[in-house]
């Protein structure tokens, strides 16, 4: 399943949506399989969340269920039971395979209101020329430094073209994301901290951050949707 955090549901953490799935399954009536043992749980395995504050179009899970059934039937009944912004955006059969497996990178938009385009661009080629870039995270083996640039595929800013123009229109410089999934995770946020290393950008406000997409990273650069081999192996017609 896709799924998206939209809004100020974006500021969902990964225990609450998991909660909130969790009964958004038991209101649609769902045969979720259960794990054996003495604690049986729902089978369900959620792929790269996306961190708190993060908005995303391109969140996965796969669930195990006892029977078959529509996989759209169970989509709307899902995306009903779940509140707006949380939504269920597409279901299907799951083939071989690991869907975690599938996914080794992700693009992000970050918007970075009240930062002009200029200034951010110039940031943006300082961080690309830099062989390595240290940043610092709290994890929970304490304060870490790590590469935050070796990880990055693209970054650059995108075209201002369909922004609000005139002099009253506050600047907003967007930038274009692509990073690979390593350990540790380098998030949009570790960017952002590269990026205030190499050239001092301290955006004024908080920035905005979507997920775009996740997948497999392909050598032109583009990345493929993970349910795409699913999609394919279903029968002409469907």
């Amino acid at each position: 399943m896709r799924y998206a955090k939209r809004g100020p549901l974006r500021f969902t953490s990964h225990r609450d949506f998991a909660r909130a799935f969790e009964r958004a399954l038991r209101r649609a009536a769902a045969p979720i399989a259960f794990s054996q043992g003495f604690t049986p749980h729902p089978k369900i395995s959620y792929a790269s969340a996306a961190p708190t504050g993060v908005g995303s179009e391109a969140e996965y899970l796969e669930i195990g269920l006892q029977t078959e059934v529509d996989p759209e039937e169970l989509r709307v009944a899902l995306d009903a039971a779940l509140s707006p912004g949380l939504d269920v955006l597409e279901a299907v059969v799951a083939g071989e395979g690991s869907l975690a497996d599938r996914i080794d990178a992700s693009s992000w938009l970050i918007e970075l209101p009240e930062v002009e385009p200029e200034t951010a661009r110039q940031a943006v080629e300082a961080f690309l020329a830099a062989e390595e870039v240290l940043v610092e995270r709290m994890t929970k083996q304490g304060r870490r430094s790590f590469d935050a640039r070796s990880a990055v595929i693209r970054l650059s800013l995108k075209e201002q073209s369909d922004l609000p123009s005139g002099a009253d229109a506050a600047p907003c410089a967007i930038i274009d994301l692509v990073v690979r999934q390593v350990t540790p995770a380098v998030r949009p946020d570790d960017v952002l901290s590269g990026l205030r290393v190499v050239a001092g950008l301290e955006p004024p406000v908080p920035s905005r951050v979507t997920r775009l997409a996740q997948g497999t990273l392909t050598t032109a650069g583009d990345i493929v949707d993970p349910l795409e081999a699913d999609r394919a192996s279903l029968p002409s017609g469907i």
